[in-house]
C-alpha cells in the first residue's frame, strides 16, 4: 500500500514538473510573439507615406489636446486621436490657421498643411507607434481570452493568426478608428464574460470603463448595447452549468441582477464618453462654429426619423454636439459612397460586400480553421458552448449591420469581428488537430504556410489576398480602396522614378490633395482625380499627355468616378503597365488622350467660381468642359448652370435637356442623382 502510494505520488509530482514547465514558457511565447508584431508594425509603418485619411485625423487630434477642439474632424469621436497624437505633445510645429469652409475640406486640407509644414516621416512614426499600442493591447487581450475560454494550444494559435493576419499589419498602426474600434469592443466583450463567470463589482467596473472606451472610439460602439443584452438573455436562458457558481440563484434573480449590471455600465459608459469631450456639449471652443451647423447638415439625412432622432437629441443636449454630428456624418457618407467588388462599380454598398471581402483578404490558414469550426461543433469536438456564444454573437451583429450598410470601401470596418474568428478558428483547429503529435505538427505546418503567406506582402500588406485570389498581385481586380491602395506608396514610386532618372511624367494620386506627393521629391505634374476635384481642381489639366503616367489603382478602377465611360481612365484598364509599384500604382508609356478628365477639371474649376460670384469666367470654364467632352452628362449639366446663371435661359434650357439625356443613357443607375437634378431643373423652365 505504502509503494503504490509512492508510486502515485512520483507520477503525480512528475505531471507536475512538466506542467510547470511548460508553464514557464507561455509569458516568453506571448511576448516574442508580441515583439514580432511590433517588429512587422514598425518595419512597415517606416516604409509608408500617409494613407488617405491620417492627415486630417493627426491635425485633429493636435487640435483636441491644444484648443479642445472637436469639430475639426467630428466624424469620429475622439479617443483615439488623442492617444496617437500624445507623442506630438511639447514639440514647437507649424499650425496653419482655420478658414471658414466645410468642415470636411478644412479637416483634410488643414491637416496636409500641418503634416507637411513639419516633418511629415517624424510625425508619422511616432504617431502610428502610439496607435498601435491598442493593436499590441488587442493580442494580450486575445490570448488571454483564448488561454481563459480554451486553454494554452488554442490561445497560441489564435495569437499567431492574429500577429500575422496581414488585414491586422495593413492597420494595426494607422490613425484610423477601426483597430481601436476592435481592441474596445473585444475587451468589453470579454470584460462581461469574466463578470458573468464570477459576478464581481471589480469586473463590472472593468466592463464599464472597456464599454465607455468604445464608445468615445468609434459611432459603431452603439451597437454595444443590443450585443451586450443578446449575452446576457442568452446566459440567463442557457441551461446551468454545473460548475457555474451562480448556480444557486434563481433565473428571475438573475435576470434582474443583469438588468441593473447593464444600466450601470450604459450609465458609466456614457459618461466617459462626455469625458473624452471634456464633458462639454459644444464641438468648438468659443468663437468657432461646425460649418455647416449640426441642424442644417442633420437636414440632408433621408428620412425625417433619422434626422428627427438626431435633432432631438441635440435639443435636450444628450450627447455631445461632435458625437451627434458623426452620428449624422456616418449616414449621410454611406447614402452616396459607390463600392467597387470583383470588378464591378456599384453605385451604393452590396450586402455581399463584407462576406467576399474577407474571404478575398483572409489567409487561407484562417479560412481553414474557419471552416472547420461547424464541423467541431457538429462532432462536438468543441463543447464550449458558452465561449463559442460569446465569441460569435458579437461577431455576427457587427457584421449583419455592416452588411445592412451602404458605406462598403474596405474589410478594415469588420475589424471588430477579426478577434472572434481567430479565436473561434483557433479553438476549432485545436480540436481537431491538437489531440496527439501529428495533429500538432500538422497545425505547426499551417501556422508557418500563414506566416509564408503573409510575409512576401511586406510592406504592402493592403493589397494582400490570399493564394486562391491570386495574391496581393491580383487583389486591385476585386478590391479598391484601402483594400489595395490608400495611397501609401509614395517612397516606392520616388525610388522607382529615381533609379530610372525619370522627370518628365504625370501622376493620377488617388490621395491627390490630402496629401503631398510633391513632398518626396516626386516630379510628376497632376492629372484630376475625385480628391483634387472636390478640393482644389488643377490650374491646368490638358486633354492630351505624353510620357510616363502613374496611376492609382484605386482611381483606375473607376470605382468613385463612375464605370465604363464615366471613367476618364478607363482606357489603361485595357494597357498592359510596364510595372506596377508596391502593387498599388501602375505605370503607362506614351501619348494618351484625356479629354474627359480635362472636362471634369473644368466643370470644377466653373463650380468654384459660380461661388465666387465670378459668372463670366465660370461660363468660360464650362464651355470649355463641354467642348471637350459633349458626352459627358456633368459638363452639360455645369454648362446649363452657368448658361442660367448668366441670364441666357433658352440655352440653359438645352443644355439641360442633353444632360439630361445623357445621364439616363449613359451608366443610368451611376448617374440617377444627377438625373433627378436634371428632371428639376428642366422643369423650372
Amino acid at each position: 500500500m505504502s509503494s503504490d502510494t509512492e508510486t502515485a505520488g512520483s507520477s503525480a509530482g512528475s505531471v507536475g514538473r512538466r506542467l510547470g514547465r511548460r508553464q514557464r514558457w507561455i509569458a516568453p511565447g506571448v511576448v516574442a510573439l508580441l515583439v514580432i508584431l511590433v517588429l512587422q508594425l514598425a518595419l512597415s509603418i517606416s516604409r509608408e507615406t500617409q494613407t488617405w485619411d491620417e492627415a486630417c485625423h493627426i491635425y485633429a487630434g493636435y487640435r483636441q489636446w491644444t484648443h479642445l477642439d472637436f469639430g475639426l474632424n467630428p466624424e469620429h469621436p475622439p479617443l483615439v486621436k488623442f492617444l496617437a497624437t500624445a507623442p506630438l505633445l511639447g514639440h514647437s510645429l507649424k499650425v496653419p490657421s482655420l478658414q471658414d469652409r466645410f468642415f470636411k475640406e478644412q479637416a483634410f486640407l488643414a491637416g496636409r498643411d500641418f503634416l507637411y509644414a513639419n516633418h511629415a516621416d517624424w510625425i508619422l512614426f511616432r504617431v502610428r507607434m502610439a496607435a498601435s499600442l491598442l493593436t499590441v493591447l488587442l493580442g494580450l487581450l486575445i490570448f488571454a481570452a483564448g488561454y481563459e475560454m480554451f486553454g494554452t494550444g488554442p490561445a497560441f494559435v489564435a495569437l499567431a493568426l492574429f500577429v500575422f493576419e496581414p488585414t491586422v499589419l495593413a492597420h494595426g498602426a494607422m490613425v484610423t478608428t477601426d483597430m481601436g474600434m476592435a481592441c474596445f469592443l473585444f475587451a468589453t466583450v470579454y470584460a462581461f464574460y469574466r463578470y458573468l463567470k464570477k459576478p464581481t463589482g471589480w469586473r463590472l467596473a472593468v466592463t464599464a470603463i472597456a464599454a465607455g472606451l468604445t464608445l468615445a472610439t468609434k459611432h459603431s460602439g452603439i451597437l454595444l448595447p443590443p450585443i451586450l443584452m443578446l449575452l446576457a438573455l442568452v446566459d440567463v436562458v442557457r441551461p446551468f452549468n454545473a460548475a457555474d457558481s451562480n448556480l444557486a440563484m434563481t433565473r428571475g434573480k438573475r435576470t434582474w441582477r443583469l438588468a441593473l449590471a447593464l444600466i450601470l455600465v450604459g450609465v458609466i459608459a456614457v459618461g466617459m464618453l462626455w469625458a473624452s469631450y471634456g464633458f462639454r456639449y459644444q464641438a468648438r471652443p468659443e468663437g468657432d462654429k461646425l460649418s455647416p451647423p449640426l441642424e442644417e447638415y442633420a437636414g440632408h439625412l433621408k428620412g425625417a426619423l433619422n434626422a428627427g432622432v438626431i435633432r432631438t437629441l441635440a435639443h435636450w443636449r444628450l450627447l455631445p454636439e461632435s458625437y451627434l454630428y458623426g452620428l449624422a456624418d456616418v449616414k449621410v457618407i454611406a447614402e452616396f459612397s459607390p463600392s467597387y467588388l470583383l470588378g464591378h462599380v456599384y453605385r451604393h454598398g452590396v450586402w455581399f460586400y463584407f462576406p467576399i471581402a474577407f474571404v478575398i483578404k483572409a489567409t487561407l490558414a484562417l479560412l481553414f480553421l474557419l471552416f472547420l469550426l461547424p464541423v467541431a461543433l457538429a462532432l462536438r469536438r468543441l463543447t464550449k458552448g458558452r465561449e463559442v456564444l460569446f465569441l460569435a454573437i458579437p461577431a455576427a451583429i457587427y457584421l449583419a449591420v455592416g452588411m445592412a450598410s451602404e458605406l462598403n470601401i474596405g474589410v478594415r470596418h469588420m475589424l471588430p469581428v477579426y478577434p472572434s474568428l481567430v479565436l473561434l478558428g483557433a479553438a476549432a483547429g485545436w480540436s481537431f488537430l491538437g489531440r496527439n503529435r501529428i495533429g500538432c505538427a500538422v497545425l505547426v505546418a499551417l501556422m508557418a504556410f500563414n506566416v509564408a503567406s503573409s510575409a512576401p506582402c511586406f510592406p504592402a500588406y493592403f493589397a494582400h489576398s490570399n493564394e486562391l485570389w491570386g495574391g496581393p498581385s491580383q487583389t486591385y481586380r476585386y478590391l479598391s480602396d484601402s483594400n489595395a491602395d490608400w495611397g501609401q506608396q509614395l517612397k516606392t514610386i520616388r525610388r522607382y522614378l529615381e533609379q530610372r532618372k525619370i522627370q518628365d511624367c504625370w501622376f493620377v494620386y488617388f490621395a491627390d490633395i490630402v496629401a503631398d506627393y510633391r513632398y518626396y521629391g516626386i516630379p510628376c505634374k497632376p492629372l484630376p482625380t475625385i480628391a483634387s476635384l472636390w478640393l482644389q481642381p488643377l490650374t491646368d489639366a490638358p486633354a492630351a499627355i505624353d510620357g510616363t503616367v502613374l496611376i492609382s489603382a484605386s482611381t483606375l478602377s473607376g470605382y468613385e468616378f463612375g464605370p465604363g465611360e464615366l471613367n476618364p481612365y478607363i482606357q489603361f484598364q485595357k494597357l498592359r503597365p510596364v510595372a506596377v509599384i508596391d502593387y498599388g500604382v501602375f505605370v503607362y508609356d506614351g501619348h494618351f488622350e484625356v479629354p474627359l478628365a480635362a472636362a471634369l477639371n473644368h466643370a470644377a474649376v466653373a463650380r468654384r467660381l459660380f461661388r465666387a460670384d465670378r459668372l463670366a469666367e465660370a461660363l468660360a470654364e464650362a464651355q470649355a468642359a463641354a467642348q471637350l467632352a459633349p458626352n459627358s452628362a456633368s459638363a452639360q449639366a455645369v454648362l446649363g448652370e452657368a448658361l442660367r446663371r448668366t441670364g441666357r435661359k433658352d440655352e440653359a434650357h438645352e443644355a439641360f435637356q442633353r444632360a439630361l439625356i445623357l445621364a439616363q443613357t449613359v451608366q443610368p443607375e451611376y448617374q440617377a442623382g444627377l438625373a433627378a437634378g436634371l428632371q428639376r431643373a428642366v422643369a423650372q423652365k
